[in-house]
């Protein structure tokens, strides 16, 4: 007992030398071998920790005093992330994001990455500036997530492409149903043969519209034939590519579902190439409700993705987590709906 009361006093001498003078959420995750998520629940009260974890980091909070950051030194800035700023969705987020900046009289910064797994000085560069809040576009990363959350600064992630945890605020759409409303009014014109040309592999959104699909297929009736659902990347040029074979099919389909708009302006080319009228030999549906769909011949029906709405939700839950307020919900989906227009007709 002697030997132990006598290491006592050195040992908190030798931890008090070793205590930074600013204690930070990740020394505390550090100190009690826990992650910073892992902190950041037990600082806001939220479920998830064990009663053993919980009671270890609310004794080290305790014992170094450290306190949530507020708002403090952050700037009147929201940083809007893309990975690749190169599609024409990107000019309707920022147009919302705007939007609701500007309400609130808040300046917005957008920034431009690069791919995902690339290593990304900026993004070091977005948390030495201290936004207020930052709006990430598509992902988040854990070891990003842990990096805001370390200096205090508030993240909504927009149109998730990966699963989250639940405590990750974010904003999507409803893109299983969009997917199902859009082979459902296929089946309606009387379509059997719909071919399916979904995202990559692994991208949520994709994954659900996918999904909706073969729910509507299958309350049709209607068997889902692997041979004519492809996998392609998000753009015109993959959309054409992947639509070349399908039409090729010695039984083509009379029906093309597209994961989105562009994907859906690559089976147009395709088409003609063939010498397919549209919809008369082939009926296309897409998916975003991009505006420069409603003026291709014949404009394109597709299932809108309220994308303005989507980013002034996203903002608007963003600023409520940057003046340290309680958001109603972590995650939001807003509804999508069908718009027909003239790309489609009752199989003939």
């Amino acid at each position: 007992m002697a030997d132990s009361a006598a290491a006592g006093p050195a040992d908190r001498q030798h931890a008090e030398r070793d205590t930074p003078k600013s204690v930070t959420i990740a020394y505390i995750a550090e100190s009690a071998g826990v992650s910073v998520p892992t902190v950041s629940k037990v600082l806001n009260g939220k479920s998830g920790v064990s009663a053993d974890t919980r009671a270890r980091v609310e004794e080290l909070i305790n014992r170094h005093g450290y306190r949530k950051p507020g708002g403090a030194g952050r700037s009147n800035v929201v940083e809007l992330v893309f990975r690749e700023l190169k599609d024409m969705w990107a000019v309707e987020i920022i147009r919302g994001v705007e939007r609701v900046a500007r309400r609130h009289r808040v300046g917005v910064m957008v920034s431009e990455f690069g791919l995902h797994d690339s290593a990304s000085p900026a993004w070091d560069d977005t948390v030495a500036r201290r936004p207020n809040c930052v709006l990430s576009v598509a992902q988040l990363s854990e070891a990003e997530r842990e990096q805001l959350t370390a200096k205090g600064i508030p993240f909504v992630v927009f149109d998730p492409i990966m699963e989250l945890p639940d405590d990750v605020p974010y904003v999507g759409a409803t893109n299983w149903s969009g997917g199902r409303a859009a082979t459902r009014h296929l089946t309606e014109l009387g379509h059997r043969r719909i071919a399916m040309i979904s995202g990559p592999e692994g991208q949520l959104c994709c994954s659900a519209r996918l999904d909706g699909y073969r729910s509507a297929m299958h309350a049709a009736g209607l068997p889902v034939d692997p041979e004519i659902v492809v996998h392609a990347g998000l753009t015109r040029d993959d959309g054409y590519e992947a639509a070349h074979p399908l039409l090729a099919l010695p039984e083509r389909p009379t029906a093309i579902f597209a994961a989105n708009d562009l994907q859906a302006l690559g089976v147009y080319q395709a088409a003609r190439e063939a010498g397919l009228r549209i919809p008369d030999d082939l009926s296309v549906v897409g998916f975003d409700d991009l505006p420069v769909v409603a003026w291709v011949d014949p404009p394109l029906t597709t299932v809108h993705q309220p994308l303005t709405e989507m980013a002034m939700a996203a903002t608007e839950l963003a600023l409520t987590l940057g003046r340290g307020e309680q958001a109603p919900q972590a995650g939001l989906e807003i509804a999508t709906t069908l718009r027909v227009r003239g790309s489609t007709a009752p199989l003939k």
